[in-house]
């Protein structure tokens, strides 16, 4: 369910992959961290269609979208499956996580030795969250959205330029 993305064969491809519903300034902070790490860093929507969430494949793609779009060797496409069959599918042998100290270890560290056994050539480089994002999850930002009017409040959370798109999903 991946669009084709090209590269130069000798480049260091990375993929960041996850939900992005939406994204976050943890994110975003991941993204601009890896870009300058390799040639091509694939930000990986992953689709899932049993998991309820805020906005669609397509809305959360627009939004990456635009707010990386000052990163010219950022690209962003969707994927459904695995997420080690698409870092594959794309020649990458590199998966960025972003981890947040207090709670991401435990599941990141279960996930990188499942995606091991998986495929063992797949290498995963975790970039530590800056501490200004270790408590910013898609979570409590949807709850901070749902309570708070006030997008300064917002925009410790999430870029300024996908606030409208939040309060519109929330009021729909």
């Amino acid at each position: 369910m991946h669009s084709s993305t090209s590269t130069h064969p000798d480049d260091r491809i990375a993929v960041y992959t996850g939900s992005f519903d939406p994204i976050t300034l943890g994110h975003l902070h991941i993204i601009e961290r890896a870009s300058r790490l390799f040639d091509t860093l694939v930000i990986g929507i992953g689709v899932n269609a049993d998991k309820r969430s805020l906005f669609t494949p397509q809305q959360r793609r627009d939004l990456v979208s635009q707010v990386t779009s000052g990163l010219n060797n950022v690209k962003v496409e969707f994927f459904d499956g695995l997420a080690v069959d698409f870092v594959h599918s794309l020649g990458s042998r590199v998966m960025v996580r972003g981890i947040r100290p207090l709670t991401d270890t435990a599941g990141e560290f279960t996930m990188m030795m499942a995606n091991r056994q998986l495929n063992p050539e797949i290498e995963t480089v975790f970039l530590m969250a800056d501490e200004r994002f270790a408590h910013v999850s898609s979570s409590l930002l949807k709850q901070i959205a749902g309570i708070s009017d006030d997008d300064q409040q917002l925009e410790k959370f999430v870029p300024a330029s996908v606030i409208p798109a939040l309060r519109q999903q929330l009021r729909s």
